[in-house]
């Protein structure tokens, strides 16, 4: 008896415990129904319309800036630095004095040559008086003569070699940093500063075969650089490469831009836009406005809903050309409608939303403070 008593009472606790649970998940179900069964509070969105703009077709492409003349200053002769004449990065003319080499040793050289040219010109001169009377031969009159000529090309060849140790720019720019130092010895070709002319400055860049007929010398292009985001610099193109690349099947395009405020310089990362003549009107949207994936591109457009209220409806899109943040819309937005333009991640079709364009969302529709 006392074995079936607890066989009973075991059972009984079993049951009131599973009893309990069961219980429990029942009334949580009904809680999460009662839940769901309650309308969620509209999602706050940024919206904008969709509008009309005049776009010019262009040929997108990417290059580099060029100077058009960039050099490093170097020596013809080798010689010890005396003397810099400049201040590294500023801007100096053609002709001006940049570095002096040591020449002490050329100019007493030259002195020298001055002397014995002068004694020559005065043999010479004695020897032509007296050619006069007859009183030399005419082959003693040719010697001191040439000797003269001689000794003067002499004196000639040491004044050039005399001035290439005096160093000047060779044209109007801007000089980088200076690279050796006083009392340091050079050979030509090395380097003692960089010279760059600024303005007007090129961009170089490639451009794919296919577009090799809507070029033409004078085209106008837009350049911007990551320096200057917000900046687009106008130029036109001033040469185009005589072949195409066989190896990338690109052509080679250079174009001229302004540059009078020293903005761009030479080695830049530049996008470069070619414009084409014809100028068409499309229907635009923020870029952030479309939600782009493998399997379609898509919009929220919002629409009046049911009691006065708005909801979104999910449109899919084909778009066009990017230009300065927005988009081409080719078809499934017109112009006028309204868009969600940030908090698009948590968004459905049919879900109701507010639009508050005074507040910053991130992707996720979360408000940034």
């Amino acid at each position: 008896m006392r074995l079936v008593f607890r066989l009973f009472i075991t059972l009984a606790l079993l049951g009131a415990i599973f009893g309990g649970i069961f219980y429990l998940k029942f009334q949580q179900g009904q809680r999460m129904a009662q839940m769901q069964m309650q309308p969620q509070p509209p999602a706050v969105v940024a919206a904008t319309e969709a509008r009309a703009e005049q776009w010019q077709p262009a040929i997108r492409s990417v290059g580099s800036l060029k100077a058009v003349n960039g050099i490093a200053v170097t020596t013809e002769v080798a010689g010890t630095i005396r003397a810099f004449e400049f201040e590294s990065g500023k801007r100096v003319k053609v002709g001006d004095v940049l570095v002096r080499l040591e020449d002490s040793v050329d100019q007493a050289a030259l002195k020298g040559l001055i002397a014995d040219r002068e004694l020559a010109r005065i043999q010479f001169e004695r020897a032509s008086e007296l050619s006069s009377r007859r009183a030399i031969s005419q082959s003693e009159i040719d010697e001191t003569r040439f000797r003269y000529e001689g000794i003067q090309a002499r004196v000639q060849e040491q004044q050039a070699s005399i001035a290439k140790k005096t160093i000047r720019a060779p044209f109007d720019g801007l000089l980088g940093l200076r690279l050796t130092d006083i009392g340091e010895f050079v050979s030509p070709g090395d380097d003692i500063v960089r010279l760059q002319a600024l303005d007007p400055i090129y961009v170089d860049y490639a451009v794919s075969e296919r577009e090799f007929r809507n070029l033409s010398e004078g085209q106008k292009v837009l350049v911007t650089v990551p320096a200057y985001p917000e900046r687009e610099f106008a130029g036109t193109i001033s040469a185009i490469e005589s072949g195409v690349d066989e190896s990338t099947r690109s052509i080679r395009v250079r174009a001229t831009l302004e540059n009078d405020d020293a903005a761009l310089r030479p080695g830049m990362f530049a996008e470069v836009r070619t414009l084409r003549s014809a100028i068409r009107e499309v229907v635009t949207v923020p870029r952030t406005a479309i939600s782009f994936n493998t399997y379609g591109d898509y919009a929220f457009v919002i629409e009046d809903g049911e009691g006065g209220g708005l909801t979104v409806n999910r449109r899919n899109v084909k778009t066009g050309a990017v230009r300065e943040g927005r988009i081409e819309i080719i078809e499934g937005v017109d112009e006028g409608e309204r868009v969600v333009r940030t908090g698009l991640v948590k968004l459905r079709a049919g879900q109701a939303v507010t639009i508050d364009n005074s507040v910053e969302l991130d992707d996720a529709g979360v408000t940034r403070q």
